[in-house]
């Protein structure tokens, strides 16, 4: 088998078919078995060895969720069999340091571990850091082997394995499906999404055809070299084309930090294109077993410096909903987004980075040099995070019907110029949290000159409304925005909810 199979594995359940693929002599052929625990063969197929690759693949007959199942390869006298498999639904997740944060260094990271034991049917995978300047087959290395999670495997270290994101979100998944689940690790800290971008992803946002760091540094200042794991496509090609065989239920993906400093502005481009790229590539490496609108889960980018006046975190949250301010969209359909700029954390000791050598937690921000950044770009509080990512997939992987699962959205504004207000409609109920925080700005237009920024009032939000003293600008209001800052608010003190405690995400 390939050399990240292993005990405890998930394959992927019904109505899919779970794909095995390993090595082989080439021209050979490879039998493989599916019995239950007991030895009661359930399912046999053989197929030949592709010369001159050495690869085989089999896509096996859709299974219900469920096992322990045993699985063996068998060519001529060699054979490998592989005990406590099972399966389920199968996530993988994806990003930068932020999804790359082990249990232990999250809140309540001792009672986290704890409670590992109690969840032996959501399964561990973690791929090791790698980097690559052309396409893999195979992993280079694995930092964990398909395990049962325990409270050693999901706390390695700082910013090693297992991500805390990912258990959770699949942890709380468990919860709500009930039958197993399988989660891929895939991360590295400092890292733009050019890194895990495949070339033909790069070339459909306009980047050259040589992508090489020079090539994607030509509107980056000069001490800003681009090597290492922040590379183009130098991840996509050691982390996650090795994975693309595996049959997938959906993907989460937390990163954006570093391209708050990197090509901040071609995100909107970049993102849909990692994204659509992704979906064929995995449809494709599975014989067509992952579907092709591959359920893909994010999270907004969180908050940086308390008291920034720069918007480059404003603007990248807004560039991952390809502009659109919420999702799925046009743009970006079978998406989800967990908001999380309500859940930062300025006395996290995880926050204050300085530039790295590409270690894996390293945040390479800016690519700058040695400086000290005041703040927290490494909240503590994932567990937030999971939720509001699991309430997506559920909704919109799993199609889970009349589900809340995201904040209230504006969908229109009138003016009534003579009262000198702005009337703002939501998509549902608001809960004015907190009065006194800053949130709503207009673009104040004075004659020939460039509109201004300046705050608007909340006067009331009652059910769907929001109600904005507009001050001096009168009819000349050119634009509004919510929540554009580094750091827009705390948690529960950003102006408007809905009833679940679902922030409303931020808009131009």
């Amino acid at each position: 088998f390939a050399s990240y199979y292993g005990e405890h594995m998930v394959l992927q359940k019904e109505p899919a078919g779970a794909v095995v693929w390993g090595y082989g002599e080439p021209g050979t052929v490879v039998t493989v078995v599916l019995s239950q625990d007991g030895g009661l063969v359930v399912m046999k197929k053989t197929t030949w060895v592709k010369e001159p690759s050495g690869i085989w693949l089999i896509v096996l007959d859709p299974m219900d969720a469920g096992g322990p199942y045993v699985l063996t390869a068998e060519q001529g006298s060699e054979k490998v069999t592989l005990g406590d498999v099972y399966f389920g639904d199968v996530w993988l997740c994806s990003g930068q340091s932020n999804m790359a944060m082990t249990v232990l260094q999250i809140t309540n990271a001792s009672r986290e571990l704890a409670a590992a034991a109690r969840y032996p049917y959501v399964r561990l995978f973690a791929a090791a850091p790698a980097r690559s300047h052309v396409e893999l087959e195979d992993l280079e290395r694995i930092d964990l082997p398909w395990s049962v999670p325990t409270a050693a495997n999901l706390g390695h270290g700082n910013f090693t394995y297992f991500s805390a994101v990912c258990w959770l979100l699949g942890r709380y998944l468990y919860e709500a499906l009930r039958y197993p689940v399988g989660l891929v690790e895939a991360a590295w800290g400092g890292t733009p999404i050019e890194a895990w971008s495949s070339p033909r992803a790069l070339r459909a946002c306009g980047f050259p055809e040589d992508t090489g760091s020079s090539a994607l540094s030509h509107n980056v200042s000069s001490h800003q070299h681009l090597s290492g794991p922040q590379t183009p496509s130098v991840l996509w090609n050691a982390m996650i084309h090795p994975l693309l065989n595996m049959t997938l239920r959906g993907v989460a993906w937390y990163q954006g930090e570093a391209n708050a400093f990197l090509h901040t502005d071609r995100y909107n481009c970049t993102f849909p294109a990692l994204i659509a790229d992704w979906r064929r590539a995995f449809h494709a490496g599975s014989a067509g077993q992952t579907e092709p609108l591959l359920p893909f889960g994010f999270v907004q980018l969180s908050t940086y410096r308390r008291q920034s006046p720069d918007d480059a975190f404003a603007r990248l949250r807004w560039h991952q909903t390809a502009d659109l301010g919420v999702v799925p969209n046009p743009k970006m359909p079978g998406t989800f987004m967990a908001v999380a700029m309500d859940l930062g954390d300025e006395r996290s000791p995880y926050g204050r980075r300085v530039t790295g050598g590409g270690g894996r937690g390293d945040e390479v921000l800016g690519y700058q040099p040695l400086l000290l950044f005041l703040g927290s770009i490494h909240p503590r509080d994932k567990q937030n995070v999971a939720q509001r990512l699991q309430l997506g997939a559920r909704a919109v992987a799993y199609g889970e019907k009349n589900l809340i699962f995201q904040g209230p959205y504006p969908t229109g504004a009138i003016l009534e110029a003579t009262e000198g207000l702005l009337n703002v409609t939501y998509t549902q109920e608001l809960v004015w949290r907190r009065r006194d925080t800053p949130g709503f700005e207009v673009c104040c237009s004075r004659g020939s000159a460039p509109c201004r920024w300046l705050p608007a009032a909340v006067v009331t939000a009652e059910w769907r409304t929001v109600t904005l003293a507009l001050g001096g600008c009168g009819r000349l209001v050119m634009g509004l925005r919510y929540a554009w800052a580094e750091w827009p608010c705390d948690y529960e003190s950003c102006v408007l909810y809905n009833s679940r405690g679902l922030p409303a995400p931020p808009f131009l």
